[in-house]
């Protein structure tokens, strides 16, 4: 196994808004940054609010310790003055409550979404992403949404907001409990995942009690806005909950597993 570097994400400034991308309730954008790229921005004053940006990254950058492929990750600095020139009253709202810092994804020039009937994924590497969703209890990955692309005939993983969704509950969300993820028998990838054993076998060796905390850390403070605990108790409940569903990896493995024979 490849060594795995430390996670890291740079911060750019938005120089230039290009146009929004009016997919689903979030109303991504394009924009020009400061350092010549394009980006996807993901904005924190979005109807899912920044705990949509919080699951965008904790589980992009599990997916990229896992070793998927997943666009860059940024920080992305807005100036108020955008919301002062955007014409379009949603747009001028939406840029003004999100001021500050949000979360971008690098721009995969000509990338085509994914579709199962054209393309046949191997079977680890679809283990590997149905593994990561159920570990992650991301719901967005079905043949209507898939949230993947193919670019330079490579796979790549997108949208990770939705996941993590029980963060949106009360302030016990990351309480141990068993948790089924029932939702893994409408996966786009399950039909293919025919090797979930060596995918959970590899999630465990990659993603280490320090691995799991350094990805954790990368959340902004300004984004955890939970009055009734601070950012670090906050970010505790997050590793303590992956690490839960890590422990008891082998119910959503054999849950996958069934959904799966029933499928085939």
């Amino acid at each position: 196994m490849p060594a795995i570097s430390a996670p890291e994400l740079r911060t750019v400034a938005v120089t230039r808004y290009v146009t929004p991308l009016r997919e689903g309730g979030s109303l991504p954008a394009l924009v020009e940054a400061d350092d010549g790229f394009l980006y996807v921005l993901k904005f924190r004053g979005a109807g899912q609010g920044v705990k949509a940006l919080i699951a965008e990254l904790i589980v992009g950058e599990i997916a990229r310790t896992l070793g998927l492929r997943v666009p860059e990750l940024v920080f992305c600095e807005l100036d108020e003055a955008f919301g002062r020139t955007e014409p379009d009253e949603e747009i001028q709202d939406l840029l003004r409550a999100s001021t500050g810092r949000n979360l971008a994804l690098h721009y995969l020039s000509g990338a085509i979404t994914f579709d199962a009937l054209v393309t046949t994924i191997e079977p680890y590497l679809a283990s590997q992403i149905v593994w990561l969703d159920c570990l992650t209890l991301n719901v967005d990955r079905t043949a209507r949404n898939t949230n993947m692309l193919m670019w330079h005939k490579q796979l790549w993983l997108i949208d990770h907001g939705a996941a993590l969704y029980v963060h949106h509950a009360g302030p016990d969300w990351a309480a141990p409990r068993p948790r089924s993820f029932r939702q893994v028998k409408d996966h786009v990838l399950l039909p293919q995942a025919s090797e979930l054993a060596a995918a959970d076998a590899e999630g465990h060796a990659r993603l280490t009690p320090e691995r799991l905390r350094a990805i954790v850390a990368l959340v902004p403070d300004e984004w955890l806005t939970n009055g009734d605990a601070s950012a670090e108790e906050q970010r505790a409940s997050y590793v303590r909950f992956v690490e839960t569903r890590l422990a008891a990896s082998e119910i959503f493995v054999q849950e996958a597993q069934d959904a799966r024979n029933a499928l085939i």
